[in-house]
């Protein structure tokens, strides 16, 4: 069994900031990377960031220079601090854990149940 908890979505006007994190707990013995991924009311899930075992990290273009990804590979745990947000990044954010290996070997792709984030005025 693996867990997958995201929490610090919540209300900021534009230009404002929120941090996210992502924890993944139980029968895990290794993964390739964890990932923030988020999903628009009637558009598809998208990449926001992607952070490899290796610590090499992938933005998307539309969050460059405005979000900073950051992993604790001891703790399975994840952050996405967003700064100078925008009314477009309103969206539920998910956490994804990318070809994770468990306890018994077993390979999957998990992800979290997500966390909204809105960006108003």
């Amino acid at each position: 069994q693996v867990q997958v908890v995201e929490s610090g979505g919540g209300f900021v006007q534009p230009g404002g900031s929120l941090r996210l994190s992502c924890e993944a707990s139980g029968s895990i013995y290794n993964m390739n990377a964890m990932g923030w991924y988020r999903q628009a009311p009637g558009k598809q899930r998208e990449l926001v960031a992607l952070v490899t075992d290796d610590g090499i990290t992938t933005y998307a273009d539309s969050v460059k220079g405005r979000f900073t990804c950051s992993r604790d590979m001891f703790k399975n745990t994840m952050y996405l601090q967003m700064s100078s947000l925008k009314p477009e990044d309103t969206a539920v954010y998910y956490c994804y854990l990318d070809r994770l290996i468990n306890l018994d070997g077993e390979e999957g792709n998990y992800w979290g149940q997500g966390t909204q984030v809105t960006v108003s005025s």
